[in-house]
């Protein structure tokens, strides 16, 4: 008898159990990272925004669940860490985990969006769908930017994979999304942009979605219209609900977006996160920057809703007036969302190399050149793909507004590596079928898009920014010969830059070179004349020395600078009772004190200004 022909398993159950090993494999890959992390000196953060959200998350969890104004900062990452600190301590490994998970899962979102797009073509491509996916899938395993922002303290790995997810949603289905999806969808997204406010981009993506051949999508349209919205108002609640009735301070999520909005549009602007003068680099330090700019500019306190209106006035001032150099602006934004190079504002991604705590891998610019022919040649026969198309445009559009950064377009990476395996799948078909003339046209696509991509990039401080990033780190782990070797390398690039200057300052400071250390300040303040740190380390060297008189002019000029910061209040307290003037002391402790009332060492020097005028 002839043996009964076995037949093929369904493609869900094979579709279902790949997904699972590659939720797996990448699973385990991004938990070496992040165990690798916690033997680096990089676990525990001490600047950017590592720290930004570290801090707060600390701030909340010992009580400080509002704040007296509207935020300044989006919340969400922050509150979300403090609830796993509540029950994990403050332990980074716990939020790490759960964003190996969440990394694994955008593998897998990226596989089943790869195989949906293309089962549908896959007898004219004469591939495997899910050969095709798992690649597109490994692309973001080995891709470098997704294992450095996995392990580290940023909601990027969230964003990202919310973003896909609500894609994936929509790609997968052949009619349009229901009352309820639509709801849940649009709440998921409001939750997500209380951390990162970008991931609002992918919400037109819903609202076309709608207009898919449904015969009952026009009878309940505006219902899915309204819920849409209805999702989105009650994800944001909690912003909004804090800034507008408890803050009284009205600002949708974050008053920080006006200062974003002028670094990305001023004379000065890059295209990338260029800060002006005046506004130093970190997350925490730049926003105290805009808040004390806006506040000498008006002359009085503002709430954080007129700080970010003073910013984003001065940003529509400078698009108004000078209309064509803005639009020039707008295409280098984009050039530089397409290019090869890679501003990491953080430089997370070098100093995690440089540990060993992320393995090599792929970067954008690979990425990107292979992407470019699968997505001209992929609109046309493989149509799902023009929703992965859509969304990749929207995550661009989204930036432009802003400036470009590699965590910012990291989002746009899986649907790169969807049309990157989509155009290799082409090739292969042509290769195999020797259709060699559409061969010929891919390798040509592909030739015009590696020129694209790997344009060189030829301003000087963009180079300067690894080696000064890393010279940082290396400062304040006080690896001295570190940041000796790096921070030469950033002076080389920009030896007139005044953060690099001040940098250098500091490393001969803990040098205990304070002569060398002061001419590096008065550089700086040569370059940039309201220089805080300057004013402050000049007043510390003057102090050391004995010279109160020389320490308290530095002082007061600081003070000038920022008049709220409470370090220099204090600074100026000491060096007042060092030369013997115990009211003036007892008057700039005080302060120092209403600025920041928990801070032990104030209340020690207080302590002492009132024995000794006893």
């Amino acid at each position: 008898m002839p043996k009964p022909v076995k037949s093929d398993p369904p493609a869900g159950r094979l579709s279902l159990g790949l997904g699972h090993l590659i939720f797996l494999g990448v699973f385990l890959l991004r938990l070496g990272a992040v165990l690798r992390l916690t033997h680096s000196s990089l676990l525990l953060p001490s600047r950017g925004d590592m720290h930004f959200y570290n801090d707060w998350a600390k701030d909340i969890l010992h009580g400080q669940f509002s704040q007296h104004l509207a935020f300044y900062g989006l919340p969400g990452y922050a509150y979300l860490l403090a609830f796993l600190y509540k029950f994990f301590g403050e332990n980074p490994f716990v939020p790490g985990f759960l964003q190996a998970g969440i990394e694994a899962g955008v593998a897998v979102l990226i596989y089943q969006i790869c195989v949906r797009v293309l089962e549908s073509v896959a007898s004219t491509f004469f591939v495997n769908t899910r050969l095709v996916g798992l690649f597109a899938a490994l692309g973001w395993a080995f891709f470098v930017p997704a294992q450095a922002y996995s392990a580290v303290l940023m909601p990027t790995t969230w964003f990202v994979f919310v973003f896909w997810f609500v894609v994936w949603r929509i790609v997968r289905r052949t009619g349009a999304p229901g009352v309820a999806e639509c709801f849940l969808l649009a709440l998921l997204i409001g939750l997500t942009a209380t951390a990162v406010a970008t991931v609002l981009a992918v919400v037109p993506l819903i609202f076309a979605a709608l207009f898919k051949a449904d015969p009952a999508v026009w009878r309940n349209l505006i219902a899915r219209v309204v819920v849409v919205f209805a999702g989105l108002a009650l994800g944001t609640s909690p912003c909004w609900i804090h800034n507008y009735f408890i803050a009284k301070d009205p600002v949708l999520l974050s008053a920080h977006s006006g200062i974003n909005f002028w670094i990305g549009n001023n004379p000065e602007a890059t295209g990338y996160p260029r800060l002006p003068p005046g506004i130093r680099a970190g997350q925490t330090a730049m926003l105290q920057d805009s808040i004390t700019q806006a506040e000498a500019a008006a002359g009085r306190s503002l709430k954080h809703e007129e700080v970010s209106g003073y910013w984003s006035d001065k940003a529509r001032t400078y698009i108004a007036s000078h209309p064509g150099d803005w639009f020039a602006l707008l295409a280098r934004k984009l050039r530089n969302f397409w290019s090869a190079f890679q501003y990491d504002d953080l430089s997370i991604i070098t100093s995690l190399r440089e540990q060993n705590v992320i393995f090599s891998g792929i970067s954008f610019g690979l990425v990107a050149a292979f992407a470019i022919p699968g997505i001209f040649l992929g609109w046309a026969q493989a149509p799902r793909s023009r929703w992965v198309l859509a969304a990749i445009l929207l995550s661009m559009f989204a930036l432009l507004g802003v400036f470009i950064t590699e965590r910012y377009r990291l989002v746009a990476v899986p649907g790169l590596l969807i049309f990157a395996a989509l155009g290799l799948s082409i090739l292969g078909k042509a290769l195999a079928a020797r259709e060699f003339k559409n061969a010929a046209i891919y390798l040509a696509l592909l030739t015009l898009a590696t020129i694209f991509v790997a344009w060189p990039q030829r301003d000087r401080s963009l180079w300067a920014l690894d080696a000064y990033n890393s010279g940082w780190q290396a400062l304040e782990s006080n690896n001295l010969p570190l940041a000796e070797k790096k921070l030469a390398v950033a002076y080389a690039y920009v030896p007139e830059n005044p953060e690099t200057l001040f940098a250098l300052g500091n490393l001969r400071f803990a040098q205990n070179d304070p002569s060398t250390a002061q001419s590096f300040y008065r550089s700086v303040l040569n370059l940039d004349p309201g220089h805080k740190g300057a004013f402050n380390n000049l007043g510390v060297i003057a102090f050391d020395a004995k010279e109160y008189a020389e320490a308290e002019k530095w002082f007061r000029q600081a003070e000038d600078v920022d008049p709220r910061n409470a370090k220099t209040h204090f600074l100026l307290a000491k060096t007042l009772l060092a030369k013997n003037d115990r009211r003036s002391a007892r008057v700039e402790i005080e302060t120092a004190i209403g600025l920041k009332p928990d801070q032990p060492e104030f209340k020690d020097l207080k302590k002492q200004i009132e024995e000794d005028s006893q």
